[in-house]
């Protein structure tokens, strides 16, 4: 019912950064009043009292006067919920996943002729050539521009852990659960008792490191007579599903992996209870950073893997969905949301996402040293855009330990898979079934079969 009242709803050169309020009001040279209408997910302010600020940077940036609508939770749901109700915006960030559904529905604008006309965007320094494949579609058509550099996922382990136990690095699906089991039984954490696990993970989230033993993908592939399919309900699946199973019938999953969120998951692993998680790249600096800042002296060391090699030697990672600003088909001002979207790629604009607001996350001294105020500390450099494509913007504080070795790793060993609309339809389907596999409630033979003949009847594969 929503999409179809969003359906019938819908049926109907950056400026100087010492522009002030006052140029907002004014028309611009492309025509329209310089302002914007933008809904964000996670672009924006980390309080509703600093979106606020965060608005009137972009306008002391900009020239422009932006309306930010940034909902705490549940932004899917309540972004659908705003247009249907007949709130137009200029200006939308969403997944890839979600502009596929829009772009079926007919209600954005495509921007291909805007982004190859475009001297920043088109700059391969800005955004490298073979990215543009991630956002376009078939017919080779762009209506997404990306917000930021989306990453990857992997496994990420206790370096300190490897090295305390003298382990190497797991290479192969059986050295990964040697590495595991060690962590559960061999008292990694130095307390005396066996209370630690050799892996969590969040429900099924990002265990694509282990399904690349089998050279398998974790959301859809298109196979060569061009047929959908999810390579997780294939047979090839089923060994991966018994090491998992495996691996919880011996106590080395954490056994409420299936109930655990992402900051459980993350939890464990701080705490020193659990020795490996799945989760992205960027997390790999984050995670450091935290045990840093608690204790300068910590012996603690996350690093990324990437994942267990097939029989070839193989790796294969996931990349991660890319966020993209889209133009809805009703938007009010559609130029001057392309032109913000080219200021977004610039340092000021790129600053901004991840740094934050100056003055507040951030200061800037005579010599142009950059300093982080406590707020700043607070708030990660990550406003949304915690790394990005532009090549000529250098990270004032450089990259957090581990982060760049691990995005080499999604550079050299991932892929994006194909994400079409009903994909969290399929992915219930899926999930019912690889815990029933991993749990022990079917054989995983058994579990492939029906999660496979489900995700038929519901037409989610051919």
């Amino acid at each position: 019912m929503v999409v179809t009242l969003f359906g019938s709803v819908l049926a109907g050169c950056s400026p100087s950064s010492d522009n002030r309020s006052s140029a907002a009001s004014q028309e611009s040279s492309n025509g329209e009043e310089r302002t914007l209408k933008i809904m964000t997910g996670v672009i924006g302010g980390k309080t509703p009292e600093e979106n606020i600020q965060f608005e009137k940077e972009i306008e002391r940036l900009t020239g422009i006067k932006v309306t930010m609508n940034k909902p705490a939770s549940d932004y899917d749901q309540k972004l659908l919920a705003a247009i249907a109700s007949g709130e137009k915006f200029d200006l939308l960030q969403i997944s890839k996943e979600k502009m596929s559904t829009f772009i079926d529905q007919g209600i954005l604008m495509p921007l291909t002729d805007q982004v190859n006309g475009s001297k920043v965007l088109s700059d391969t320094e800005v955004i490298p050539a073979k990215e543009w494949e991630q956002v376009k579609t078939k017919d080779g058509q762009v209506y997404g521009v990306f917000t930021k550099y989306q990453g990857g996922t992997m496994p990420i382990v206790r370096k300190d852990w490897l090295t305390k136990l003298n382990l190497s690095e797991p290479e192969t699906l059986d050295d990964y659960y040697k590495v595991l089991k060690a962590f559960t039984e061999q008292d990694p954490d130095g307390n005396g008792k066996k209370d630690t696990y050799g892996l969590s993970t969040a429900g099924m989230y990002e265990l694509q490191g282990f399904f690349s033993a089998a050279g398998l993908k974790q959301r859809y592939v298109e196979t060569a007579d061009g047929k959908l399919d999810v390579p997780y309900s294939t047979d090839a699946a089923i060994p991966v599903y018994e090491w998992l199973n495996k691996l919880f019938t011996e106590g080395i999953l954490d056994p409420n992996f299936a109930t655990n969120d992402t900051g459980k998951m993350r939890d464990l692993f701080l705490t020193d209870r659990v020795g490996m998680i799945t989760y992205w790249d960027a997390w790999v600096g984050m995670l450091n950073n935290t045990r840093y800042e608690q204790d300068p002296t910590t012996k603690f060391e996350a690093k990324g893997l990437p994942g267990a090699a097939d029989s070839n030697g193989n790796h294969m990672l996931r990349r991660g969905d890319p966020d993209v600003w889209v133009v809805p088909i009703n938007a009010e001002h559609p130029k001057t949301a392309f032109e913000f979207i080219e200021w977004w790629h610039s340092e000021e604009g790129i600053t901004l996402g991840s740094l934050g607001i100056k003055d507040i996350d951030y200061t800037v001294d005579n010599s142009g040293k950059y300093a982080l105020t406590q707020i700043g500390k607070e708030h990660a450099s990550d406003h949304g855009v915690p790394f990005w494509y532009n090549s000529n913007v250098e990270a004032p504080f450089g990259k957090l330990p581990g982060v760049q070795e691990a995005q080499d790793l999604v550079d050299q060993y991932a892929s994006l898979e194909l994400t079409p609309p009903h994909w969290s339809d399929a992915e219930k389907i899926i999930n019912k079934y690889s815990f029933k596999a991993i749990m022990g409630e079917m054989p995983a033979a058994d579990a492939v079969k029906q999660m496979r003949e489900e995700l038929k009847a519901g037409g989610f594969i051919d």
